[in-house]
């Protein structure tokens, strides 16, 4: 094979659709079908296969591209939404499977980024690269939903599987304890 013959396949001709798109389009006559999903407090209707993970949905046809894509196995938790106020991972959530659950991803968290959570990982300076953190506060906020005094067991439990790869891990801890003080 050639050096450049792959640009002219199909799959590298994409422009802005990323590949899910490109996939639903190549099978739209198949097997797809509307869904209508209830995501960060407003109804929204796409027409996609009905094994596409729910990340893909939300980032590719809904634009909602905080959620992150970091392993398509549910393993580092990137891609965590919260599903009926529980954190699942998108990635491996097929669409199919929502039915009438209310979705909120981390652009749903709060309009301004001012919910307790997010103002308290910028006071502990969590971030670094910042890939992972959407996920990281979407599995914080509904630990603080179910236990607002944490203890560090119970965050090391909660947190357990999300991957940050900057190891922010103490810093993400500090910035659970505060956002529990802070929200009393």
């Amino acid at each position: 094979m050639k050096f450049g013959v792959l640009r002219d396949q199909p799959v590298f001709k994409l422009g802005i659709l990323g590949p899910v798109r490109y996939l639903n389009k190549l099978f739209k006559s198949k097997r797809m079908a509307k869904y209508t999903l209830s995501v960060n407090g407003k109804s929204q209707s796409v027409d996609v296969l009905p094994d596409t993970p729910l990340l893909w949905v939300l980032r590719d046809e809904l634009n909602l591209v905080g959620t992150k894509y970091g392993c398509g196995i549910a393993q580092c938790g990137a891609c965590t939404v919260h599903l009926n106020d529980t954190p699942v991972r998108s990635c491996s959530l097929p669409v199919s499977s929502i039915g009438s659950k209310k979705v909120v991803t981390i652009e749903g968290l709060s309009e301004n980024g001012d919910h307790p959570v997010q103002l308290a990982w910028d006071e502990a300076d969590v971030p670094q690269c910042g890939y992972c953190q959407a996920g990281q506060i979407m599995t914080a906020t509904a630990l603080l939903k179910k236990n607002s005094k944490p203890s560090d067991k119970d965050i090391d439990t909660a947190m357990a599987g999300h991957i940050c790869r900057c190891g922010t891990y103490k810093r993400i801890r500090q910035a659970i304890h505060i956002a529990a003080e802070k929200s009393k």
